[in-house]
Parts: C-alpha cells; sequence; structure tokens
C-alpha cells in the first residue's frame, strides 16, 4: 500500500450546534434514469445516467464542490470508501481527482448494477464496487488503512453511529470522514467516536460535516 498522503487541516470552526431533524427528500418510483454531473478532475462534466428511487439523494453539486474545496482538491494517491455508495457520486468525484483506489460499497442489488455499468463506462479501474453491508464492509477493512471515508447513510435508519464508529477506525489519526446527517452531530458525540468536526454547511435538510479522526 502506498505511503498516505498529508491531510490539509481545512481552517474554520467546527460545527457545535445540533438542528431539528427534517425529513428527507425521496423520488417518487416509476420515474426515468436522472444523471449525475461530476465537477472537477478528469472527467469534469461527465454527465452519467443514474436511476430514480426512493431514499436515494445525490450529494448536489454546491455541496460536493465545497467538500472538495475543503479536501483541496487533489487526492492524488488517496484510498476511499463511499460506503452506502447510492448514485456513487462522491466516490467518482475522489476517483476523477486522483485517488489510487476508491471501495464503493452498496446494498441494493439495481444500484450495484448501476454503479458498475458508470465504471465501465468511465474505465474506472482504481474503482471497485461490492454489494453488501456498508457498516460491516467499513469493520472488515483494516485499521488506519484507508485516508477518506464517505458516509451518506438512509436517514430514517439506525446507521449513524455504527457507520461512524466503523469509520473513525478504519482511517488513521489525521484521516478524514465525511457526512451527510438530517442534523448536526454535537463535538461532545463526535468526540466520544474519536472525531471532530471541522467543516460543516446546511444545504436544505441536510447537514454535510467533514470530520477528522483526532484519537
Amino acid at each position: 500500500m502506498p505511503s498516505s498522503p498529508s491531510r490539509r487541516a481545512p481552517s474554520g470552526s467546527p460545527a457545535r450546534h445540533a438542528a431539528a431533524k427534517k425529513p428527507h427528500h425521496t423520488a417518487p418510483q416509476g420515474q426515468p434514469s436522472n444523471e449525475i454531473r461530476i465537477i472537477g478532475g478528469q472527467w469534469r462534466r461527465t454527465r452519467l445516467k443514474v436511476l430514480d428511487k426512493p431514499g436515494l439523494r445525490p450529494t448536489p453539486d454546491r455541496v460536493r464542490e465545497t467538500l472538495f474545496n475543503w479536501l483541496g482538491q487533489d487526492l492524488t494517491a488517496w484510498r476511499c470508501v463511499d460506503a452506502f455508495a447510492g448514485t456513487g457520486v462522491l466516490g467518482l468525484e475522489a476517483a476523477s481527482r486522483g485517488a489510487a483506489h476508491v471501495l464503493m460499497v452498496e446494498q441494493d442489488a439495481v444500484l450495484v448494477r448501476d454503479l458498475q455499468n458508470n465504471v465501465t463506462r468511465l474505465k474506472a479501474q482504481m474503482v471497485s464496487v461490492q454489494r453488501g453491508d456498508a457498516v460491516t464492509a467499513l469493520a472488515r477493512l483494516p485499521a488506519g488503512s484507508v485516508d477518506l471515508v464517505f458516509l451518506d447513510p438512509p436517514f430514517d435508519g439506525p446507521w449513524f453511529e455504527p457507520a461512524l464508529k466503523a469509520a473513525a477506525r478504519a482511517v488513521p489519526v489525521g484521516g478524514w470522514v465525511y457526512l451527510e446527517a438530517p442534523v448536526a452531530w454535537t463535538a461532545e458525540a463526535l468526540a466520544a467516536l474519536g472525531l471532530q468536526c471541522e467543516r460543516h454547511l446546511k444545504a436544505g435538510a441536510v447537514h454535510a460535516h467533514l470530520l477528522q479522526r483526532t484519537a
């Protein structure tokens, strides 16, 4: 495994305040495929077809642009995991920006097929797609073996704490975890998992957190 890249700590104060829970958007069934657009890196402006499924929430362009500004844009040699991959847009953005390897984990068989089709279309040899439970997949990784984990679990499920705990183990001290959630996680709740919020934004009903492992 290549040596880990330097990890640039974003400037700015961590978010500290919880917000009221709001329902997340769900797309109606039976709609035609939608598109996602990769916004940076080698596949910049590439559009990919994705399915319209209930609960599927591709991270909006504006939020992705902000996230990768926080991370410094260039992810050369990084090893990433896109857990709860869904459309795979976060993992594909990382691969487009130079990540050495991106593991996408998704439970839904139809979405897995869609992910594999898009990876094939892009000839993204650095991306692998795995069908399965995201928390289990993270727990099976060697401790400290990846640089960045993307977490965007279904908002109505019990996965947030187990996923954060598994992700914190998977990255080394100084590694990154990106989390989308219906509420802002408090400093106290994150500290109990060995994480600290470095950056936070609210976009509609979604709270986006860039977390760093501290212990």
